[in-house]
């Protein structure tokens, strides 16, 4: 519309239709105006530019359903796995407040994070996680699914993104040493809105670290490990 902006805003709007219809609308009446008409007002999410929208597409369509399909008829367990950090210094989100009177966090400021594995099963929503003391990579990932395999019988059809450490030799040789229970695919490249897990980290971060104060690292991690316990 050549406007210098990428935010659409009432007098935007006020200004168009002026242009185009030579009628003047009141502001704040176009909130009205533009709710009756099927619009709202969102924050506007990146996607990368990245995205495959075709590999998207046959994922959705066609290579999820057979493997969604193959786990079932196995009898296993589906699996969508990922990471999550929780920062120490927490993480803002919506509460109600007097008017006027914005809501004020202490933080520490302390750069420390809670990094957690996690997977979540499809069928049942059950929740396997383990939080590690390092660094997110090969050695540590293996050790996670150690634990997984040692507390289930079940084939496991495991959904994982594109991480690098997913393809470090040691997780390689782990998938290869596993082969009769464990089945991996890879989600198309870009696409965290096809795994369910996040919403449970979005889940996990409303409880234990929105609005919250950790003045020590230790009270993250026990209110990290509380929200992950009753999921």
């Amino acid at each position: 519309a050549g406007f210098p902006t990428g935010c659409w805003h009432a007098l935007l709007i006020q200004q168009v239709i002026q242009q185009e219809f030579g009628v003047t609308y009141n502001v704040q009446y176009l909130a009205t105006l533009l709710k009756s008409l099927g619009f709202s007002f969102q924050k506007a999410r990146f996607v990368s530019d990245h995205l495959d929208e075709v590999a998207r597409a046959a994922w959705l369509a066609y290579v999820f359903p057979a493997w969604r399909a193959q786990a079932e008829a196995a009898g296993g367990l589906l699996l969508f796995g990922d990471e999550a950090s929780f920062a120490q210094w927490g993480s803002l989100g919506y509460t109600w407040a007097r008017g006027g009177q914005q809501p004020v966090v202490k933080t520490t400021g302390k750069r420390k994070a809670s990094k957690v594995f996690g997977l979540i099963e499809l069928f049942s929503g059950r929740l396997f996680y383990q939080g590690i003391d390092g660094r997110f990579n090969g050695p540590s990932y293996v050790a996670f699914l150690t634990t997984v395999l040692e507390q289930t019988t079940e084939p496991l059809f495991l959904v994982q993104d594109g991480a690098p450490y997913h393809r470090a030799a040691p997780v390689t040789a782990f998938f290869e040493r596993h082969r009769d229970r464990l089945h991996v695919i890879r989600l198309p490249s870009y696409s965290p809105d096809y795994n369910p897990i996040e919403f449970l980290w979005r889940a996990t971060k409303r409880s234990a670290t929105h609005n919250r104060y950790f003045p020590e690292f230790t009270d993250l991690l026990s209110s990290v490990e509380a929200a992950l316990v009753t999921f």
